[in-house]
């Protein structure tokens, strides 16, 4: 004999099983004995199969809106070309201290208009001036990369 399986729609994260919203199918026992009584489950009636996946559905077109306002970033910074820091230059062009990420940040909102969280951002070691190749990580799939000029202040 076959064993019976149910259909919920979790109300909550549940270890090992899913996350809020997520439509799983469970042993019988363990929807009636422990998810539903403690109120982390309902069961999945053709409404509620409705509901989730125009929830779904919803949360796609979120998750597509903010790739598409990181491409359109992206094409910002392109657009800029090259960005300059200035620092202060010692003997043979060797600059004082480093460019720190959080410098290239304040040169692209100054520049582009643009904020870009400095821990996405993967500089090069910089400790002279020069030309560098600066990678931005604005989404898991988008990655910019912008010129940045250090120039002597």
């Amino acid at each position: 004999m076959a064993k019976k399986r149910t259909q919920l729609v979790l109300n909550q994260d549940v270890p090992k099983l899913g996350s809020n919203g997520d439509l799983v199918e469970v042993a019988s026992g363990y929807a009636r004995n422990y998810l539903i009584p403690r109120s982390l489950a309902y069961r999945a009636t053709p409404g509620v199969l409705k509901q989730v996946e125009r929830r779904r559905e919803q949360e796609r077109q979120r998750l597509e809106a903010i790739k598409q306002e990181a491409e359109a970033t992206k094409t910002a910074l392109n657009t800029i070309g090259m960005f300059t820091v200035k620092k202060a230059v010692g003997e043979d062009e060797a600059i004082f201290g480093t460019v720190t990420a959080a410098e290239v940040a304040e040169v692209i909102q100054a520049n582009a208009g643009k904020e870009v969280d400095r821990r996405e951002i993967t500089l090069p070691d910089i400790n002279k001036l020069g030309e560098y190749k600066v990678d931005i990580k604005l989404h898991s799939d988008v990655t910019a990369t912008i010129n940045l000029r250090v120039a002597a202040d």
